[in-house]
């Protein structure tokens, strides 16, 4: 009998804990970090983010120990997710092969077997996984969640992607943060020149455009109803060239 009941007893405590995993990790680590770190225009001060690595690697500790529940999770739950995952491994990549002028250049001076890019890099362990920055972009975000918004949120290091948010992803403000750094990328004039007739856009739009196509839309229409000035319907889409440099404070 005796053993019955510390047998049940194992079983509860050990549900529990499973249960307990199964809830979203707080971001709160993280949210203090990039407050504290990443300026309002999103400059990175990765030296400090080294100096600050013990609080940094507790936060990814915590990402590692705490992968997403498909079953129990909101779909907001899981974006927020992945998307803090992504920048925040990225910022570690950086801070691992620190100083790099960019982040294509650790593919090109550090010798790794059987990589092909920087976003190939298995480096990133979640639950029982090991991962790259490719494994979350592309095989969870994009394509498990249909919402192109996700490209403005995501941030490989570089002056021409989207700017770092200086704060935390959270799924109870995530589609308020998705609108606020769409319209923000759309109106800033380094990384998009927008205008009527001639509109010069990100690459992001000529990489990923089957993401904005989706469900019969299409680049003209995402940028028309998150911009302020409008595509014309004859307008011909050119794009900039994407700026590599890291995003260094």
């Amino acid at each position: 009998m005796r053993r019955i009941i510390i047998a049940c007893l194992s079983v509860i405590l050990t549900n529990g804990i499973i249960l307990g995993q199964s809830k979203p990790p707080a971001h709160e680590i993280y949210n203090k970090l990039l407050k504290k770190n990443v300026s309002a225009d999103g400059k990175v001060n990765y030296k400090a983010f080294m100096k600050d690595s013990v609080e940094f690697n507790n936060y990814l500790r915590l990402l590692s120990t705490h992968p997403p529940d498909e079953k129990t999770w909101s779909k907001y739950e899981q974006m927020a997710y992945w998307i803090n995952a992504y920048n925040a491994f990225t910022i570690k990549l950086i801070t691992k092969y620190y100083p790099v002028k960019s982040i294509k250049d650790i593919g090109s001076s550090i010798q790794i077997p059987f990589v092909n890019t920087q976003w190939d890099i298995k480096f990133i362990r979640i639950g029982k996984d090991k991962m790259d920055l490719n494994n979350i972009e592309h095989g969870k975000l994009r394509k498990k969640f249909d919402d192109p918004r996700v490209h403005m949120a995501l941030v490989c290091a570089s002056k021409s992607c989207p700017i770092l948010l200086n704060e935390a992803y959270d799924a109870r403000h995530l589609d308020e943060q998705f609108s606020k750094q769409t319209k923000a990328f759309l109106a800033d004039p380094f990384r998009n020149k927008i205008s009527p007739d001639k509109p010069q856009l990100s690459m992001i739009f000529k990489w990923y455009g089957m993401d904005f196509n989706k469900n019969g839309g299409s680049v003209r229409d995402f940028v028309n109803k998150y911009s302020n000035i409008k595509l014309n319907p004859d307008a011909k889409i050119t794009h900039l060239d994407y700026d590599w440099s890291l995003n260094e404070k």
